[in-house]
Parts: C-alpha cells; structure tokens; sequence
C-alpha cells in the first residue's frame, strides 16, 4: 500500500480529497498538514511514498514547500494539485523537480490517473497544464482556464444553492430550504458546473472555498 501526505490549508479540501481514498486499497492518506510548516514535520518524522500538495498556503506555501522537500528530501515524490494555473507557477515546481501538477478543476479519475502514473516513474502533468506551457513558448497569451476565474458570473440564487452545497444538504433540503423544487435545484447545479468549469460537486466545494464565495468555517 502506497502512502500519501495530503496538504492544504482548507480542510475540507483536504477532507474531500481523503474520500477519494477511501475505498482504495492501494492508497492510504497516512498524514494532513494545513501548510508547509506542517507538511515538513511530517516529513521529518515519518516517510511518505507521495507528498499531494496545494501552492497558496499560509506561513509556507507549495513552491517553498518544494524548495525545502528537494533538499532535505530529494527522492520524494511530489504532486501538485492547485488553482493556480500560471505558467510561472508552473515552470517554478518543474524546475524544482516536481513529479505532477494537476488543477482542482480536474475529476478523481484524473488525479488517480496522475498517481498511478508518478508510481510508474512518469511524470503527469495535465492538458490543461501543458497547453498553459506551449502556449507560452509560442508566444501567446496564456489565458486562465474557466474554473480559475474569479469574477465568474453567478446569480444571487446560485451562489445561495452554491453556500448550501458546501454544507452538504442534499438536493431536496436545498430545495426545502430555499422554496424551490428539485427540479429548479439540480438546473442550478448543472448551471454552477458549467460555470466554474468544475466536474463534480467536490470540484464545486473547492471553487466556492478558494474564491471566497461562501463564509464557511474549515478549521
């Protein structure tokens, strides 16, 4: 079995990520750290097969993070999974040797897909990642992905659907709560997918917590 340190400064990120373990026999989530810091006293105390770290945190962030990992621990297997999609992010955790990047936009197949492959010996990095990149080796102007955008337009009511989903209320209490049918609540779904280009609910949750669009207690 293959152990993961997960770590993210929002909890229910890090929660949410630990579901896609769950029923894997493969994978373990043998550590959560909520920064840098965090991760590093993990890291001095036990061992890890794979480091799956955010790059906005506070007191040290990923790209620190990295830093600190190639030093003290050079063979150790790092996978990037955040929403920033800059090239200059990017190109900065390559050039620190790390083994993936993935965006958290992308599905749990995927990034059980970038796994795998990082266990193989490979590095992964996603389409959304590696046109980032040729993009700016040809010269264009590199525009953010959909789901990184933070001035996306939501309605009043979608961000009311989008602040009960991260509760987790189901679709019938959201409905109930907001005198509405189900009918009306799966439409507003459909609608804040498309939106924030996410691909799943858990893909929504992230959206709304990094984005400040709900006033949510993670800690």
């Amino acid at each position: 079995m293959k152990t993961i340190l997960l770590v993210d400064d929002h909890k229910v990120v890090r929660d949410g990520l630990k579901f896609y373990f769950e029923d894997n026999a493969a994978y373990s989530i043998k550590g959560k750290a909520g920064n840098g810091e965090e991760a590093l006293l993990f890291l001095k105390n036990d061992s890890f097969d794979l480091v799956i770290t955010d790059l906005s945190m506070p007191k040290m962030d990923g790209i620190k993070l990295m830093e600190e990992i190639k030093t003290a621990f050079p063979q150790q297997k790092v996978l990037a999974l955040t929403m920033l999609g800059e090239t200059a992010h990017i190109k900065k955790m390559i050039e620190l040797g790390v083994n993936g990047y993935l965006l958290k936009s992308s599905g749990q197949d995927e990034i059980l897909q970038a796994i795998e492959t990082i266990f193989k010996g490979e590095n992964y990095f996603s389409s959304e990642v590696t046109n980032a990149i040729i993009s700016e080796l040809a010269g264009k102007k590199v525009q953010p992905s959909h789901s990184l955008l933070i001035d996306t337009e939501l309605s009043r009511r979608e961000k009311e659907v989008l602040a009960l989903i991260v509760e987790e209320m189901s679709n019938k209490e959201i409905a109930d709560k907001l005198f509405i049918s189900q009918r009306t609540v799966d439409a507003h779904k459909r609608n804040l997918l498309q939106k924030t280009g996410s691909k799943n609910i858990a893909g929504l949750v992230v959206y709304a917590v990094e984005n400040g669009l709900v006033d949510v207690n993670l800690r």
